[in-house]
């Protein structure tokens, strides 16, 4: 296979069945704390730009010349678009100094939330999603990221009284 058959599938993470997006935005969270533990929130962020960038290639590549857009198989914009959410759990460990393990709440948090808005692709999200070129494909998924972890800031600002 290709390289850009393995950055679209995040290592053939792409072809598990049933619900590809849902295992590409799982295999998303084991590489962000790595990257976490790694270089903290700053390389987190570096990984989303380079991710993104190496996503748009890939999903460029993998598509051109097919009718489908979007093929489940490929799975790196889950990825990205999960270390997005995944991000303000990242910040937030690293400014209390504590564990990333220790706030698995937001770790379900952007999960959930992510999953939610890629799936459900309300206002923005769908706008990217019909586009029908690899800008879609990624951008529709940043934009969930996006949402995610702005529900994951208020959830844990609830969580710890900011909101009360």
């Amino acid at each position: 296979m290709s390289l850009s058959h393995l950055i679209a599938t995040v290592c053939y993470v792409g072809h598990m069945r049933p619900a590809s997006g849902t295992w590409g935005s799982l295999a998303a969270l084991p590489l962000a704390w790595g990257l976490h533990l790694a270089g903290g929130p700053l390389l987190l962020a570096i990984a989303i730009i380079a991710f993104y960038i190496m996503g748009f290639w890939a999903t460029a590549k993998e598509t051109h010349g097919s009718d489908n857009h979007d093929p489940s198989e490929i799975v790196v914009d889950e990825l990205v678009g999960q270390w997005i959410a995944f991000l303000p759990v990242s910040i937030g460990a690293a400014h209390v100094g504590a564990e990333l393990t220790a706030l698995w709440p937001g770790w379900i948090a952007a999960f959930l939330l992510f999953r939610l808005f890629d799936i459900w692709k309300p206002g923005p999200i769908g706008w990217a999603d019909r586009k029908g070129d690899a800008t879609g494909v990624m951008l529709d998924d940043v934009i969930a990221g996006v949402f995610a972890a702005i529900g994951v800031v208020i959830l844990a600002a609830i969580s710890h009284g900011v909101m009360a």
